[in-house]
């Protein structure tokens, strides 16, 4: 039997928000840079060990977005191997040396137990879903975002997990929302979406969503506050 209690209307009581107050069934997190550090992190420091400009990494990735190595890694349509020569194509073509092995081996995410507390306490009153473009790695001893390693009983925190190496879809692409709320039996408009990056969240806002970009997670936490109408610390 359930123990979570009626939702709220969202907005906190004598607090103010800048999203419409409206009724909420499902809170939707990302997971790396949301619930983790970025992987842009990760990628700044190598960008500053290898004397290459800063940003690189992610102008690469910006580059024919939905095709290129990194998009078709999260989708699980590459091989490891076969995304390293790949990817490392790309950083020539833009003027770069990547080594992808190294460049893996040196991700590190750590949880936010500010915003893993945040979605510990959305549970208790909404269903909750754990939307991430992840992707399969050889690479045992590396954590990467989404995987079963990683995440370990933060996963058994959610209603429903989709990631991009599973499904073969990933954000920003609106099939990847479309499947959430789907799987959580839930109409968009009465759901909330964290990300960290104004790309995912776009098509998220399309379908009606209420839609919070995580830059400093405080801010991101209060904001989420007066959308679901509880204290999430």
């Amino acid at each position: 039997m359930s123990t979570r209690r009626d939702p709220p209307v969202g907005g906190v009581p004598g607090g103010t928000t800048d999203h419409e107050a409206r009724p909420i069934d499902a809170v939707l997190f990302d997971f790396g840079g949301v619930l983790s550090s970025s992987p842009f992190e990760t990628f700044a420091r190598y960008e500053a060990a290898n004397s290459l400009p800063s940003g690189f990494i992610r102008s690469v990735n910006a580059t024919n977005d939905h095709d290129n190595a990194w998009a078709r890694l999260e989708r699980n349509e590459l091989g490891f191997d076969a995304f390293c020569e790949a990817f490392e194509s790309e950083a020539r073509a833009a003027g770069g040396t990547v080594d992808a092995r190294a460049l893996f081996a040196a991700l590190s995410m750590d949880l936010r137990p500010a915003m893993v507390e945040a979605a510990r306490r959305c549970r208790a009153v909404y269903k909750t879903g754990l939307l991430t473009n992840n992707f399969v790695s050889p690479m045992a001893d590396t954590a990467l975002p989404g995987t079963r390693s990683l995440l370990g009983e933060v996963l058994a925190m959610f209603d429903v997990v989709v990631e991009s190496s599973v499904v073969g879809v990933r954000k920003p692409d609106p099939r990847f929302y479309a499947m959430a709320c789907e799987r959580l039996g839930i109409e968009p408009h009465r759901a909330v979406f964290l990300d960290d990056l104004g790309v995912n969240l776009k098509p998220a806002r399309a379908m009606g969503m209420v839609t919070i970009k995580v830059g400093d997670p405080d801010q991101a936490i209060s904001e989420l506050e007066g959308v679901v109408g509880l204290p999430l610390r």
